[in-house]
């Protein structure tokens, strides 16, 4: 296989934006749905987050798919909901964008790690991750749930072997840390603007 597994994902981010600078919807969540395969590779450790990223994505597409035209910018997803004021729903589509963002601020975090801190365990490198980015919005059942899944984590070489394909892992990682995190932060920043940012799980 050419290429790291990042390579899907990697081609993916390049149609995230539209011509004004807006992100588009199918292709946003697109890029999401191209990071599964390597989350697979975490095996039992990544179940949780991995149904989480899954389900929010199913949520998301299917509002999409019910109107394309309409919900052509990710945006518009949230936005009808917030005048209907159904945005803070449990099932709603923002929280579905909440959750996602926030499951692949997490990613980005470990990915960003794994490379960063060669020394690191991987289960070091995912505490650390969850700790910076998910933990303050789990309750205490979500979080430790988490914390014993991530004892399950594989091992660092071996996991790092497996994502590696025939491509550079570590400039892939690299490279995509850097191309998506900006949409993450802009998600954060547009669901700031209504308050709907600091939802916290039940």
């Amino acid at each position: 296989m050419e290429g790291t597994v990042f390579a899907p994902a990697l081609e993916g981010i390049k149609n995230v934006k539209s011509e004004q600078g807006e992100i588009l919807s199918q292709p946003f969540l697109e890029v999401c749905k191209q990071i599964l395969p390597v989350i697979e590779k975490f095996g039992a450790a990544m179940t949780l987050v991995k149904s989480d990223i899954g389900g929010n994505i199913s949520r998301l597409e299917s509002k999409y798919s019910s109107s394309p035209t309409k919900f052509n910018y990710l945006y518009s997803l949230v936005q009808v909901e917030v005048e209907t004021k159904t945005a803070k729903s449990s099932s709603s589509c923002t929280n579905g964008l909440l959750w996602l963002t926030r499951a692949m601020d997490f990613l980005v975090a470990l990915f960003r790690n794994l490379i960063e801190h060669t020394d690191w365990s991987m289960s070091q490198a995912c505490t650390d991750s969850y700790n910076k980015t998910l933990k303050k919005w789990h309750g205490w059942l979500a979080s430790s749930s988490f914390t014993v899944a991530m004892k399950l984590a594989p091992d660092r070489k071996k996991f790092m072997d497996v994502i590696q394909g025939g491509g550079d892992v570590n400039a892939d990682i690299e490279k995509f840390c850097t191309t998506f995190s900006p949409f993450l932060e802009e998600n954060h920043k547009f669901l700031a603007r209504f308050g709907l940012d600091e939802l916290k799980a039940s």
